[in-house]
């Protein structure tokens, strides 16, 4: 009986490792499942696609995740419903990759505390739900020296989305950059109100290219607007991805992001316990920010002075919101020897000495 006992307790252990094995053999293979959501297409050329690279890049950096992702999505009410059901299917990671999926994303944080929500460029946390964004006004003021410099009638056009900080923080920074170089040079702004229209964008980068400009600046997401400045024989300047391949003989250089860094970063973190949210933003110095490869057209004399102020920039020893920085109106807004605080930066409502147009109040 002993005997038995013995052999029953030895096939009861066994039979308990054979299943502790197996479980944590199911667990292993089992993948972290990743969902994205875009609001443009994900092959935009533009602000999606680079997302929809970073998307691709923790793929490919990080084994054991899955990802999935959504595209063309509303921003507002529409963007909750495609979150949550996200959160239904068991996908543990989020991100929503538009300033106006903020709200929605919160909304549905609250109900599942165990799944980690990232929102790229807003500023409203919980306890598990993160934002980032990165310092984009590094590489759009070293792009506004170039455009400074290369600019033969003074008159630089500059295709905008909607009025809200990131935005206007993007075109005060291009233009310090532009005037450093050439004060006689104006930035005109046109608002299309929309993230992804190339035919609005198409027809302000018109507009301002019949009003005299002879280069264009996106800051939307599609390259319709360079586009058209190739069309007319003259230059621009490309946001989100390198727009280089759309316009191959206008495009200067792009302001681009390179998400998939702090995609990788992230998912890591969550992976090995170790995610917390934060408010992150990240510069030139951590990579998620660059400018692209020059245009064959820019010369080297404007490519020195560029990666000059660039590596300034990297050391931190040159901010372009360093004063004296004048507003529109010619008020000093940072005197000498400051610079704007994080805090006004990401709040910016104000459009510098240089810039020719109103920031209206529609936002997004």
């Amino acid at each position: 009986m002993k005997r038995f006992l013995s052999v029953m307790v030895l096939l009861f252990i066994a039979a308990a490792l054979v299943f502790a094995g197996g479980q944590k053999e199911k667990k292993k293979a089992e993948k972290l499942k990743v969902a994205f959501i875009y609001v443009g297409p994900h092959n935009d050329g533009g602000w999606s696609q680079a997302h929809d690279n970073g998307r691709l890049y923790l793929e490919k950096n990080v084994p054991g995740v899955e990802t999935a992702y959504s595209e063309s999505v509303p921003e507002g009410a529409p963007a909750e419903k495609v979150i949550r059901d996200y959160a239904n299917r068991g996908y543990k990671v989020i991100f929503a990759t538009s300033f106006g999926f903020m709200d929605p994303m919160l909304n549905v944080a609250k109900d599942y505390p165990d799944v980690v929500f990232e929102h790229c460029s807003g500023y409203k946390t919980a306890k598990n739900m993160g934002t980032y964004f990165g310092r984009m006004y590094e590489p759009d003021y070293l792009s506004g020296l170039i455009a400074g410099y290369m600019t033969k009638t003074n008159y630089i056009g500059f295709v905008a989305p909607f009025s809200i900080p990131e935005v206007v923080r993007e075109i005060d920074a291009f233009t310090i950059g532009v005037r450093e170089v050439n004060p006689k040079a104006e930035v005109h702004v046109i608002w299309t109100n929309s993230w992804f229209d190339p035919v609005k964008e198409a027809n302000a980068a018109d507009t301002l290219l019949a009003n005299n400009a002879d280069i264009i600046a996106s800051g939307v997401d599609s390259p319709a607007a360079l586009q058209e400045a190739e069309k007319k024989g003259k230059y621009g300047i490309g946001y989100d991805s390198d727009m280089a391949s759309f316009a191959p003989k206008a495009v200067l250089t792009s302001r681009i992001w390179h998400w998939g860094i702090y995609y990788a970063k992230t998912v890591k973190e969550v992976m090995e316990g170790t995610w917390k949210s934060t408010q992150y933003w990240g510069g030139m110095k951590d990579g998620i920010v660059s400018l692209a490869p020059y245009g064959p057209m820019v010369p080297e004399n404007v490519k020195k002075y560029v990666e000059k102020r660039k590596k300034q920039i990297l050391d931190g020893t040159y901010d372009p919101f360093m004063g004296p920085v004048y507003d529109q109106k010619g008020n000093l807004k940072v005197k000498k020897g400051e610079q704007l605080s994080d805090s006004e930066k990401l709040s910016l409502q104000w459009f510098v000495r240089g810039v020719i147009g109103s920031i209206p109040k529609s936002g997004s």
